[in-house]
């Protein structure tokens, strides 16, 4: 899956638009305009099934690092007059580029309204021990966005913050964990063909702000993970359980995410720049694929249900340095029915009685986010030792994973003396339901094939699974950056079946 994530900084404006995947695709760092990760910042990559985060640069610093550009490429208007983390007014990244301002072709479409970012995201992951073989695999993506504001384009006040932002993208390659015996998690944000067309659609919407952006309303083709349950440091991570919408909600039909868009519906309150509330409606597939492989099938048969998302937010700044936290609470149900994982309506196993599975009415999934600053090393929302950890919740019956545990810990290279370089260290704990933990047992006793879940087909009797990872991105130049990566998973697919693997990783990304 994979996961492209916007964060755009002008001056104190962070501006955070995430683009995550999570239907077969996993986590690579993938970012289409290049993440940079410390708000003086370092470029770095994203990624969901998974897809992941970057933090951008001042208005400061893309002047000392492109002195060139600095007087013909715009600043980006923001939503958030504070640091982001947040659902925001969403215009584009449209302003770092490793090609600079394209020989004068960035500044001429930017003043009519038209901008557009190119991405180029390469990565390598092989393990070095455990899983089921030893193995390597190469895996990449090319993003292209275009974004349009119609008050430049055509005028009049009726177009005052009015967008339509669109994402498409063309993948390769196949992710590492699939391959050594993992369909828990992904090593790598980004992999796959995205449906063999040259161009799969992540995501087309119309934006419109108004009360300077106090209210702010999207409609259209939407991956829920642009705005709901992510947050600015998830994406910088390679895992992909972490990256864009968190595991387990991106895996419930209805809270798809990157590179699965949604028709849907978001509106955004935000009285003042430390408090929103948002909430969100969006049409849930009964198949495989929303908008079918390609992304572009929006006329799917059996659109009747709906999903539900809301979430609250807090960004507080503390003392005199300004240290940042972002905390949100969030919640989606979705009233399709779904087969219960163990039971057949009496307190039994499907699998042995050969009784239909019960139906579930509804499915929900909920989830709490918070990271804070802790030591500021200089301008901007992450540019500073970060403290952050995450909790997810999916109800066991309907969800093979029913609880989602992060914690981590990111800061830039300041102490060394590359200030725009991003490292991080992070734990997760997945957990296995009872119900589904019931049912494996059932299958082995009888010697029967175990049963497909959200979650994939187990290797074995699942309990839950452990991973520990940390990253180091070098910030090359403006628009560049290489990540290293190694994770360690303990208890590979949630199962014992497997030795523990230890996996090394490389992402390059270039935002041209």
């Amino acid at each position: 899956m994979n996961c492209v994530k916007y964060i755009n900084n002008s001056k104190e404006i962070f501006h955070n638009l995430y683009y995550c995947n999570e239907s077969i695709i996993n986590k690579v760092n993938i970012s289409i305009v290049v993440i940079l990760f410390g708000a003086v910042l370092p470029e770095v990559s994203m990624a969901a099934p998974g897809d992941g985060g970057v933090f951008a640069k001042s208005d400061a610093e893309l002047q000392m690092a492109m002195p060139s550009m600095a007087s013909s490429m715009e600043t980006i208007p923001g939503f958030l007059q504070s640091p982001g983390g947040v659902p925001s007014f969403g215009p584009p990244y449209g302003t770092t580029h490793a090609f600079g301002d394209w020989l004068g072709i960035q500044p001429w479409l930017q003043k009519r309204g038209i901008y557009v970012a190119l991405d180029v995201y390469e990565s390598f992951a092989g393990n070095i021990t455990g899983g089921r073989q030893r193995t390597q695999t190469a895996a990449g993506q090319v993003a292209a966005t275009v974004d349009l504001d119609f008050n430049k384009l055509i005028g009049g006040r009726w177009s005052q913050d009015f967008w339509l932002h669109t994402l498409a993208v063309n993948g390769n390659g196949r992710n590492l964990s699939g391959n050594i015996g993992d369909n828990v998690t992904q090593a790598q944000q980004i992999y796959g063909a995205r449906g063999n067309v040259v161009a799969h659609l992540v995501d087309a919407y119309f934006e419109k702000a108004w009360l300077n952006r106090k209210v702010d309303w999207s409609i259209g083709w939407i991956p829920t993970g642009t705005f709901f349950n992510q947050a600015p440091w998830v994406c910088s991570f390679m895992n992909v359980s972490l990256c864009g919408n968190v595991t387990p909600t991106k895996y419930l039909n209805g809270g798809r995410d990157w590179p699965s868009g949604n028709i849907g519906t978001v509106l955004r309150l935000m009285p003042n720049p430390h408090y929103y509330v948002m909430g969100g409606l969006f049409a849930v597939s009964p198949h495989n694929y929303n908008g079918g492989i390609s992304g572009w099938s929006w006329g799917q048969s059996g659109l009747k249900k709906l999903s539900a998302e809301a979430e609250i937010g807090w960004n507080p700044e503390f003392g005199p340095d300004r240290l940042i936290g972002h905390y949100k609470l969030g919640a989606m149900y979705d009233n399709s029915r779904y087969k219960d994982l163990y039971d057949d309506g009496t307190g039994h196993a499907w699998v042995l009685s050969g009784k239909p599975a019960r139906y579930q009415s509804g499915q929900a999934s909920m989830w709490v986010m918070a990271d804070q600053m802790l030591i500021r090393h200089g301008e901007g929302p992450m540019n500073g030792l970060v403290l952050a950890g995450s909790y997810s919740y999916a109800p066991g019956q309907t969800s093979a994973v029913n609880h989602h545990l992060v914690g981590a810990l990111l800061d830039t290279g300041h102490a060394w003396g590359r200030p725009k370089d991003a490292v991080g260290i992070a734990f997760q704990w997945l957990n296995f339901s009872r119900s589904v933990i019931m049912q494996e047992e059932a299958s082995a006793s009888a010697g029967l094939p175990f049963q497909s879940s959200n979650f994939g087909t187990p290797q074995g009797i699942q309990s839950h699974e452990d991973i520990y990872e940390f990253f180091y991105t070098y910030h090359i130049m403006t628009g560049m950056s290489l990540q290293t990566d190694f994770q360690y998973m303990n208890r590979l697919g949630a199962t014992t079946r497997y030795h523990d693997a230890a996996i090394l990783g490389m992402a390059f990304n270039v935002s041209l």
